[in-house]
């Protein structure tokens, strides 16, 4: 499990996840689940057990991995790799890379626009970008269209997925919006939506 930060509506999943693999046969206890986030997950973790107590508790418990938020992070996962590196959102705000068999994938996470964005995302297969509001309505530490479109053509990646709409952006053409400043296959986010790479 990775966060990009820890907002209600990027974590909030994590308790009913702890609850269900409680359930018969879903953990054997020969494995740690791994929760992967910035600056604070410990504490973060610590509070839910305050509040849920044992039923959040894993066979064969959880591995906790705090990453360094002032830098480039990485963790090996055997078959590929998880790069990390800080965004402009919240103290702990990350974007990361997935990279697997010469693919990547990349998630922005919250950001506003920053290098860092451009950087992690450099000639990724795929990049999954919030795009929270139109560009009428900037908002302090979110991307818009156009702005999630200039990082893609900047870093040069082969797709974009525009995501974390607010209400606004039914109102709005943002696909028009994005190809002001990026002209390659573009994706609205839909639930259940699959991407192969």
């Amino acid at each position: 499990v990775v966060f990009t930060h820890f907002h209600p509506d990027h974590c909030s999943e994590l308790v009913p996840l702890l609850f269900a693999l409680k359930a018969p046969g879903m953990m054997n206890g020969s494995h740690k689940l791994k929760v992967i986030g910035g600056t604070g997950l410990s504490d973060f973790y610590e509070g839910l057990k305050n509040v849920f107590g044992r039923w959040i508790e894993v066979a064969g418990g959880l591995e906790i991995i705090e990453l360094d938020v002032t830098g480039e992070n990485c963790h090996d996962l055997g078959q590929g790799t998880l790069v990390f590196l800080p965004v402009r959102h919240n103290r702990e705000s990350l974007a990361f890379r997935l990279e697997v068999r010469g693919r990547s994938l990349v998630i922005s996470g919250d950001t506003d626009i920053c290098e860092n964005m451009v950087r992690i995302a450099e000639k990724a297969d795929l990049l999954i970008c919030e795009s929270a509001t139109p560009d009428e309505d900037k908002r302090e530490g979110h991307l818009t269209p156009s702005l999630a479109g200039k990082i893609a053509t900047e870093a040069g990646v082969k797709k974009l997925v525009l995501t974390h709409f607010y209400p606004e952006c039914d109102k709005t053409d943002i696909a028009k919006q994005c190809f002001k400043t990026y002209d390659g296959p573009l994706f609205k986010a839909e639930d259940m939506m699959k991407f192969y790479l």
